[in-house]
């Protein structure tokens, strides 16, 4: 399982996600396999970014080795963030029919003079690809967040909750609203880092299978370029310490 979250405020797209990798032996037994697993990746020469959630392996490989594939050998130099997320469904779903995996790609598209925001929704079984950011009713841009994978804890949260009032009805508490339109870059950063940090951490004290976990990686994308905020690093034994 995963938790990865893409955070979209007028300035800029956020996106972040976990590092566990985790296996189910015999069908029963859930298991870490890593914590140094790369979920969310970054095209640069697109400036498109994709984070990863659900099916960890396609076709007896990660699914970074299949994304890394992707880009090299089906993305074309001229293909913006619309043509990359339908041809990475199309790639996958065509070899891999049934894989219960998904993506988020998001970066901006040139729209006659201005620089659009476009977060896309991707399922490789489902065939799907579905444009989150924009308003069903109008096709207006809009602000938010989405997130994939162990999604329970940040819902509780921050969706509405139902509890027992003091004569015994039912009673919706809702919690205070973001503003997404007002919110400034590290803002955008803080809370998508928030957003995987409190799943970590809440997950650690339940009694439940700890699925979501490891370094969180950061990648922050903006009309001007992108960029990686934090992002684990490969890295030896340190040498020991001469002093005595």
């Amino acid at each position: 399982m995963s938790f990865t979250v893409t955070v979209y405020v007028p300035e800029a797209i956020v996106m972040a996600s976990d590092s566990r990798q985790t296996l189910t032996l015999k069908g029963k037994v859930e298991t870490v396999n890593s914590d140094f697993t790369y979920k969310t990746f970054l095209l640069p020469k697109q400036a498109v970014g994709v984070s990863t959630f659900g099916q960890a392996a396609l076709g007896g490989v990660s699914v970074q080795s299949q994304v890394e594939r992707f880009a090299e050998e089906v993305v074309e130099d001229k293909d913006d963030v619309e043509a990359v997320a339908r041809k990475l469904v199309k790639h996958l779903h065509g070899k891999h029919r049934q894989a219960d995996t998904g993506f988020y790609v998001a970066g901006y598209k040139r729209e006659g003079r201005a620089s659009v925001p476009h977060v896309y929704y991707c399922h490789v079984s489902k065939n799907q690809v579905q444009r989150r950011n924009v308003s069903p009713k109008t096709g207006d841009v809009t602000y938010g967040a989405t997130w994939a994978g162990q999604v329970d804890v940040i819902t509780r949260l921050l969706k509405a909750k139902q509890v027992l009032g003091p004569e015994g009805q039912l009673m919706e508490i809702t919690g205070a609203r973001i503003n997404w339109h007002l919110m400034n870059v590290q803002d955008a950063i803080d809370f998508a880092i928030y957003a995987v940090r409190t799943t970590i951490d809440t997950m650690r004290f339940e009694a439940r299978p700890k699925n979501v976990g490891g370094p969180i990686d950061v990648l922050l994308i903006t009309p001007q370029g992108s960029r990686w905020i934090q992002r684990k690093e490969l890295h030896g034994q340190p040498s020991p310490s001469a002093d005595v």
